[in-house]
């Protein structure tokens, strides 16, 4: 990728819309940047090299899969979210992969040393990174006590109000989600079964709440 891609993709992330230009296109040397298709797939738990991933474009889920080879969905992310070496210690998260949910999906990356040398000289985005890495773990907080003190329905209707929030257009009268989520991915993120995410997503169709298609998802003001 050029340079100059680099340095739009770069300049819009969160981490580093204070910099000056000439500290943006001293940081395009250190990043290394991959465009992913569709179901393709980022796997780096070996530990052979850690690194520090930005989601520049598109949409990306993290998964493990458990011994009798279930997926399960640790997060779904949007532009501007990091993962990898979150705590920059050498380690990358043994097993989790990284899928892309869209084509044309833009991931950059950094070796963990060369992003720790970023963070010593640029101490405004040493700031907004551990506001990310906070902001992700409140996230799977709520997201545990969702599955200790939510049903399934509950859970759901949690997701997709929360889908809606970092991700929804409202148009007219109703908000429009982009439905790049099969409902095994959304079964995935809410620790239930396929069957029950397409009978409850019926259920608040019927009710007048939503409806859905393949391609895209309109919520009624009632969400």
């Amino acid at each position: 990728m050029s340079d100059e891609l680099k340095y739009y993709y770069l300049k819009i992330h969160p981490l580093f819309t204070t910099l000056t230009e000439e500290q943006v296109l001293s940081i395009c040397t250190q990043v290394k940047v991959i465009n992913m298709d569709r179901g393709e797939t980022i796997h780096d738990g070996d530990g052979t090299l850690s690194k520090l991933y930005l989601l520049l474009k598109g949409k990306i889920k993290l998964t493990e899969t458990d011994e009798t080879g279930n997926e399960l969905i640790k997060d779904i992310l949007t532009e501007g979210e990091c993962f990898g070496d979150l705590s920059l210690e050498g380690f990358m998260p043994p097993g989790e992969q990284a899928v892309a949910l869209l084509t044309n999906t833009v991931v950059g990356w950094f070796a963990v040393s060369g992003f720790k040398d970023i963070l010593e000289h640029y101490p405004a985005v040493a700031v907004r990174y551990v506001q990310k890495v906070s902001n992700r773990l409140k996230r799977l907080e709520d997201r545990h006590a969702d599955l200790v003190f939510r049903d399934a329905r509950a859970r759901l209707i949690r997701f997709i109000r929360d889908w809606a929030r970092t991700d929804g257009s409202r148009i007219g009268d109703k908000i429009v989600l982009n439905n790049y989520l099969t409902h095994s991915d959304i079964a995935g993120f809410i620790s239930t079964s396929r069957q029950s995410v397409n009978v409850l997503l019926n259920e608040l169709r019927d009710s007048g709440k939503l409806s859905y298609n393949r391609k895209r998802i309109e919520l009624t003001d009632e969400w």
